[in-house]
């Protein structure tokens, strides 16, 4: 007989509620959850392939160990993790800590067990070299509610559900269904929203649904938004409402902003400073509006100040911790304070890398500089590596240096249940469970969502005998590696579970509010999850600052502007710049694998805009040459006025074409990885963060 769970996608930051059907341990259908309180039944694509993820045939089940180049053989789990533990434990004695290094990947988010448990193993092993998707995509962001809010996870969210104004820059929510936002069906929510304006190099599928769509040269997006304050301040729009005695650096603002008029950035920008000045006035006077960005946004050589921005100009115009402006959550499992009781508040440039002197945050480096740490040799020389749940090769900057570099480590670990491009270099590869096997609660995630709410779910199917889920791995491993038997033998008899109900227990929807408050049990027997309500003023109390003060203005963002301010004299020239692209069916490389994701006309192509295109002689559909200072890749042409003359856009996640790899699917339909062309050394000066946003690359046919 067919029974039906419920769950929840953990594909993307949508999180949407999912019905999942199974039928002789088999899925058999999934569908939205109408009744869940945020996704309200909608799902994406994505979704449904959760059963093709749980059925793949190349999803490794057993632990794999290298017997050789492209030789693998299946062992048993204590023989793997003995051999895992052995080879990380001689790396460390032979060179030190410092010559183990680790790297987690984007879906650590979105896993419960690797973030109660792999957190604190990886952070344990006391190495400098830890690295992770945070600075290839948000960590801007992260800084920016660090640096103005005191803590690195007070991240606002916009009320998109109240909002009568919406301006997005380097974000297409409408595909990712958010992102520092979960807004399942973002595409009903902006049609509900009075006015949307987005700015772009490209007119995305959310420009398509959008009031108005502006194109901006990419990697300026922080001229515009500090030309938008220049006008609110000399045109005395600016309105910072009941926090005004909170906020710190108003003046200081007032000054820093004077050189650069609307009129004096669209040179650089290509916005015109009429428009320019309307916003300022629109976002002024609209008593619900908000200024929203992302990973476009994140990922250029000034994310840092472009983060910083978006919120002063939220504060500048009365709409931060303001109905329908930018928020902060108050979710079930509250992150902040038990972030803060394990020390990770924050941290910024408390120490450097060895070889470029990228600065640390939050206790890891850029990811950019991996692949330098380890081909480079010298004291502090990294000689072994964990990956957990990421594929870097694909994933960052300049990969295919990465991949080179992978190949002369001592020893590495790979906690993934793919062989992949990165994880063919491993020596052992411990497979966790899949998504379905394992309990779900979104830990991370819910602190950023435009709804509060609460949801537990059971796993869907078993787990097979020869499977272990990665919070077992990891509290195997640290056992190992660390010592602590005994406690680890005691912590694997629970599992996260009661971690989650100490959380919601003392929370600020939890028992401590006598009756009707949230425990794991009531969830349990709550499957579709339990509305918490809308978005509430949150400020002062939410703050972390000394004093509960927002500050406007941070010394680290003021010794910055010098640096925008050369970009308003850089000359400019006739080079494409790149960018790339969101896809709606892809997310993490390994969603290539499903044959529902991947089928119809293919998707890795370069968008061009047609008056490039005929300057280069190139054709829609014909082939050409994309070439930067890190590599050349054939690519598909695929023209389009859609993008921005002087741009081309190029998705991510491809390049399924390496030997040694298990991925039936994918191989036959490999693309080309758009990080065969950015460059590792092409970051944000003051984050370090990878600008994959604005590469200068060459096309010929």
């Amino acid at each position: 007989m067919p029974t039906t769970h419920h769950h929840s996608c953990t594909l993307c930051e949508a999180t949407c509620g999912i019905t999942v059907t199974v039928a002789d341990d088999r899925v058999v259908g999934i569908r939205g959850d109408s009744d869940d309180p945020v996704s309200a039944g909608y799902i994406c694509p994505k979704a449904t392939a959760l059963a093709d993820l749980h059925h793949d045939p190349d999803r490794l089940r057993r632990p794999l160990v290298r017997g050789g180049v492209d030789e693998w053989f299946e062992v048993s789990w204590p023989a793997a993790i003995e051999l895992a533990a052995a080879g990380l434990r001689d790396v460390r004695q032979r060179h030190g800590k410092h010559a183990l290094a680790v790297y987690q990947g984007n879906p650590t988010a979105h896993n419960l067990g690797l973030i109660t448990y792999g957190q604190p193993f990886f952070r344990a092993l006391r190495t400098p070299n830890l690295y992770s998707a945070t600075s290839a995509d948000q960590l801007p962001h992260m800084l920016a509610a660090l640096q103005m809010f005191g803590h690195q996870l007070l991240m606002p969210v916009p009320d998109i559900d109240r909002t009568d104004l919406f301006v997005c820059l380097g974000a297409n929510p409408a595909v990712s269904n958010g992102s520092i936002m979960t807004a399942p069906n973002v595409r009903s929510r902006l049609k509900r929203v009075r006015r949307v304006v987005v700015f772009d190099p490209r007119r995305t599928e959310t420009a398509d649904l959008a009031d108005e769509h502006v194109f901006i040269r990419p990697g300026t997006d922080a001229l515009l938004l500090l030309s938008l304050v220049n006008v609110l301040f000399t045109e005395h729009l600016v309105c910072t409402g009941r926090l005004t005695p909170r906020l710190t650096g108003l003046e200081i603002l007032r000054v820093a902003c004077r050189d650069f008029t609307p009129e004096r950035t669209a040179a650089v920008t290509g916005v015109d400073p009429a428009r320019v000045r309307a916003l300022a006035r629109e976002l002024a006077t609209t008593p619900r509006a908000v200024v929203y960005g992302r990973v476009g946004l994140c990922t250029q050589e000034f994310g840092g100040l472009a983060a910083w921005l978006i919120v002063v100009v939220n504060a500048l115009t009365g709409h931060l911790d303001e109905p329908g402006g930018a928020m902060f959550t108050t979710p079930a499992i509250d992150a902040i304070p038990l972030a803060t009781v394990t020390g990770n508040r924050g941290s910024f440039d408390s120490y450097r890398s060895r070889v470029r002197g990228l600065p640390e945050f939050g206790g890891e480096l850029p990811v950019a500089a991996l692949a330098e740490e380890i081909d480079t040799p010298g004291e502090g020389q990294i000689r072994g590596l964990i990956t957990s749940a990421g594929n870097p090769v694909l994933s960052t900057p300049n990969g295919a240096r990465l991949d080179d570099a992978l190949a002369g480590l001592d020893f590495m670990v790979s906690i993934d249940p793919y062989l992949n491009e990165t994880t063919r270099h491993a020596d052992v590869i411990l497979p966790p469970t899949a998504p379905l096997e394992r309990p779900h609660y979104e830990l991370a995630l819910a602190n950023y969502s435009v709804r509060n709410a609460a949801k537990y779910s059971p796993s869907v199917l078993p787990r097979g005998p020869e499977q272990r889920h990665d919070w077992e791995i990891v509290l195997e491993l640290a056992s190992r590696v660390l010592g602590g038997g005994a406690a680890a033998r005691l912590l694997g008899r629970f599992g996260p579970e009661p971690l989650l109900e100490l959380g919601l227990r003392v929370g600020p929807h939890g028992l401590r509010k006598l009756r009707g408050g949230l425990s794991l049990g009531k969830l349990k027997r709550r499957p579709h999850g339990v509305d918490l309500g809308p978005l509430r003023r949150r400020l002062p109390g939410r703050l972390a600052t000394p004093g509960k003060q927002v500050h406007l203005a941070p010394r680290v963002y003021l010794n910055d502007l010098p640096r925008l301010r050369r970009l308003l004299a850089r000359q400019r020239d006739d080079a494409l710049v790149l960018i790339g692209r969101r896809q709606l069916r892809s997310n993490n490389s390994w969603m290539h694998n499903s044959e529902r994701l991947v089928k119809g006309k293919p998707r890795c192509t370069l968008l061009v805009h047609p008056d490039d295109a005929r300057e280069r002689g190139l054709t829609d559909g014909g082939s050409a040459k994309l070439s930067s200072a890190k590599g050349t890749v054939e690519v598909t042409v695929e023209v389009t006025d859609a993008i921005m003359q002087g741009v081309v856009s190029l998705p991510h996640g491809w390049g399924h074409h390496r030997t040694g790899v298990l991925l039936g699917v994918a191989t036959r339909q490999p693309g080309v990885s758009v990080n065969d062309v950015t460059d590792e050394h092409l970051v944000d000066e003051l984050t370090g963060t990878a600008a994959f946003s604005g590469v200068p690359v060459h096309l010929q046919a």
